[in-house]
């Protein structure tokens, strides 16, 4: 496993499911999420991770989903 692996948060993923898990976050981020609105599935997946946290509904990243993006 090399070191890009290790760091990359999705890196046992199939590569379109990574690319669309990126792009939610990048959506949480910019606030887009009534018109992008994140699947259950989704949040939860990027929740155990440690990428986003919820609270009072509001999903919001952790320092880790901003390093997840760039």
């Amino acid at each position: 496993m090399d070191d890009h692996a290790i760091d990359d948060p999705f890196a046992d993923l199939e590569l379109d499911k990574a690319i669309h898990l990126r792009w939610t976050l990048r959506d949480i981020k910019a606030n887009r999420l009534t018109l992008s609105p994140v699947s259950d599935e989704d949040l939860s997946l990027l929740t155990e991770r440690g990428l986003v946290e919820v609270s009072d509904g509001v999903p919001a990243l952790t320092d880790a989903g901003q390093d997840a993006i760039g």
